[in-house]
């Protein structure tokens, strides 16, 4: 028998593919040159292969790199509304530039912006100029006036909006010429705004947004552009519905869905990605405006009792953070918050890696570690099958790979990318 010729070899593994079958103790995994999966199953039923690096983990858990589905790097909840107005954009540059990296060394390999980072950002992390997982972006968020993307303030005298983040549109007509802007500056997916938000100064979680007749504009303009998800900020109830009724892929937050709505995502196969972190941190009222704190504080245990209800009804989740609005490189701990709410810890690991590459639309190529598909992996201390919450602390994600490039190595510091 031949040997393979591999770039990277991992032994010793615990591996969870990302599929939902069951693990495999004393696993291998064998990368080739270009960064894509040769094998990836029981040390036993491994081709013989010679590689040009070997890493032994030693009997820990290895998977998929995980997928978030939702997040705003180009903000920080600590920084305060006004840090991009009154520091140097400079500045906010680099700063993105370390949240990149840290959501990278938390475990995400991909991460679909949904508003803020734009087309230069994503293609920063392309060429290798800043360290961070792979990216889609939304470039802004869509909505009417005085919707959730609107932060002009009160009496619209002072305006401390950030014009790179938001798209307003108020018919048929400007919703789809919207939509061929965003198409033109370099969108991936196409984020709607259904109903208000907890953040926006005009709105309520329960007024509703975008309406089902624009949603189907926005549909077409995509789908005679060659296709975008679209991604729908939908908080209340009847804004929820009308998302699902208009044919959106995601449904983001989905904090008051009802019976009505399960059923409806079920049918449809929509996913709801409902970034529990935001549901989970603590309420602090002395760093919140007060029509924010209001809002959050009625609705922390609705969310929890709706999305349960969700999950014990089976419908497709995907792992989203909302990072930004809550804490960066963390990203990990929502599995936790899954879970919490009664999803099972296998289930949590496929909504975040094969159920987020479905959404994504990058099935074929990410989100399980199958022969084939581009080999993004991380290692984790302990076993997240027993306590789910392992990997919501960065410091037991050990290593992390894209591509069949380490960029984070806690186990072997030589065996890692260099420039």
């Amino acid at each position: 028998m031949t040997d393979i010729s591999a770039a990277l070899r991992i032994t010793g593994a615990r591996l969870i593919d990302g599929t939902g079958r069951a693990p495999i103790d004393d696993a291998e995994l064998l990368v080739d040159a270009e960064g894509r999966i040769l094998y990836a199953g029981p040390t036993a039923l491994a081709p013989r292969a010679t590689a040009a690096d070997e890493l032994d983990i030693a009997g820990r858990t290895l998977l998929p790199g995980f997928i978030d589905s939702h997040v705003h790097l180009c903000f920080d909840s600590t920084d305060g509304p006004f840090h991009s107005l009154t520091h140097d954009p400079v500045q906010i540059v680099f700063e993105t530039g370390r949240r990149l990296r840290d959501t990278l060394h938390a475990g995400v390999t991909t991460a679909r912006d949904l508003a803020g980072l734009n087309r230069g950002h994503k293609l920063s992390v392309e060429n290798g100029l800043v360290d961070g997982p792979r990216l889609q972006v939304a470039v802004r968020i869509m909505s009417h006036t005085g919707g959730h993307a609107d932060f002009h303030l009160p009496g619209g005298r002072v305006d401390y909006h950030l014009p790179e983040s938001d798209e307003i549109a108020d018919t048929v007509d400007e919703v789809r010429l919207a939509t061929r802007r965003l198409l033109r500056d370099g969108a991936d997916v196409i984020k709607i705004c259904t109903t208000g938000g907890m953040s926006s100064p005009h709105d309520q979680p329960t007024d509703e947004g975008i309406t089902i007749d624009e949603i189907r504009a926005i549909r077409d303009e995509v789908d005679r552009h060659g296709g975008r998800p679209i991604a729908s900020h939908a908080q209340g109830t009847a804004g929820i519905l009308s998302a699902l009724r208009g044919g959106v892929d995601s449904v983001e937050h989905g904090y008051g869905i009802d019976d009505e709505g399960i059923d409806l995502a079920g049918e449809q196969g929509t996913f709801i990605v409902p970034t529990l972190s935001t549901v989970f941190s603590p309420l602090n009222k002395a760093k919140m405006q007060p029509y924010h704190y209001e809002k959050k504080k009625h609705w922390v245990e609705l969310t929890k009792v709706n999305i349960a209800r969700a999950i014990e009804q089976g419908v497709r989740f995907a792992m989203g953070t909302d990072a930004g609005v809550c804490a960066h490189g963390r990203n990990l701990a929502e599995l936790a918050h899954l879970v919490a709410l009664g999803m099972s810890p296998m289930d949590a690991i496929v909504a975040g890696t094969a159920n987020g590459a479905a959404l994504l639309r990058l099935d074929n190529s990410l989100g399980t570690l199958e022969a084939g598909k581009i080999a993004d992996f991380v290692v984790c201390d302990g076993d997240p099958l027993t306590d789910i919450g392992v990997l919501g602390e960065p410091q037991n994600v050990v290593v992390v790979a894209k591509a069949g490039v380490v960029y984070k190595n806690e186990l072997t510091p030589a065996l890692m990318r260099v420039g």
